[in-house]
């Protein structure tokens, strides 16, 4: 792992699980650590315990609700006037949903969340990347992507909505949009790879079901600990074995093929118009 004095880190849904593992990791390397949550408590509680558990550790913090598309916009608008720089963003909150829910824009969930934000947010920050001796963005995916369809003439899932299908459409998303953007950066000092952090025992889907949740729950016993869930998260932001490589996907801190749908890249193309357009960012 780099030493990574001087560089600052912004990572999304940093308050508890993998994201939380991954800013304390990214705290003991040196630096800066942003991390961004949901709710101003557990913002607070997260800074505290990265500065008790990493002495000296700089760690701050920023709050918004990512499934809004004016939050995301106030996010960056607040990292910027904040950061004059920043090397790493490590696109990481996620959810999924039991039924099918609309965003404040009127998005489905899934879509909004695990998609949209990584896509605005990450727009929204490319100057302060390009600026940067050496950029990086992460953008946490999941093994599910190999599942998701993406029906573009039904992008909010109105149809037939289930939690698995709008879930893995939102992740095959996830590494569309890596790929589109890495094309976007070749011959710049910014990379981009996305990732599958495994099965992790997390919070995500804690907001579903009671039976769901006690399945997961049952479940927990067989599954990775956040901090080695982390792992891979931890390697593409500050490795430097990594420092150069760009539009991939990794599992297990290894590069690995993703889905044969994800290679598309009219999908790829189509799909980054779709979000430029719902992300407010063309006209």
């Amino acid at each position: 792992m780099a030493e990574s004095s001087g560089k600052v880190c912004l990572i999304t849904g940093a308050t508890s699980g993998i994201g939380a593992a991954a800013a304390l990791a990214a705290a003991r390397s040196g630096g800066t650590v942003v991390i961004v949550g949901r709710k101003e408590r557990k913002c607070i509680q997260q800074v505290s315990k990265i500065r008790r558990t990493v002495p000296g550790a700089h760690a701050d913090y920023l709050v918004a609700d990512l499934s809004s598309r004016q939050q995301v916009r106030d996010l960056a608008s607040q990292f910027i006037a904040r950061y004059p720089r920043l090397d790493i963003l490590i696109n990481n909150a996620g959810a999924y949903f039991g039924k099918r829910e609309l965003s404040v824009d009127g998005l489905e969930m899934n879509f909004a969340l695990n998609h949209m934000a990584y896509f605005l947010l990450t727009n929204l920050l490319l100057g302060r990347l390009n600026e940067a001796p050496s950029g990086r963005i992460v953008v946490v995916s999941s093994g599910a992507h190999a599942n998701g369809k993406i029906d573009y003439e039904d992008l909010q899932t109105e149809r037939d909505y289930s939690l698995g299908k709008a879930y893995a459409r939102s992740k095959l998303a996830n590494v569309l949009f890596t790929y589109a953007l890495a094309r976007r950066l070749e011959n710049t000092h910014v990379t981009v790879n996305a990732l599958h952090p495994g099965l992790v025992a997390t919070n995500l889907g804690s907001n579903n079901s009671w039976l769901r949740t006690k399945l997961r729950n049952l479940l927990k016993r067989q599954m990775l600990t956040p901090e080695a869930g982390a792992k891979t998260i931890v390697f593409l932001a500050l490795s430097e074995e990594v420092k150069n490589v760009s539009g991939k996907y990794y599992y297990e801190c290894k590069a690995i093929p993703s889905s044969k749908d994800s290679y598309n890249e009219a999908d790829q193309e189509r799909l980054w118009q779709m979000s430029e357009r719902l992300a407010g960012l063309v006209h």
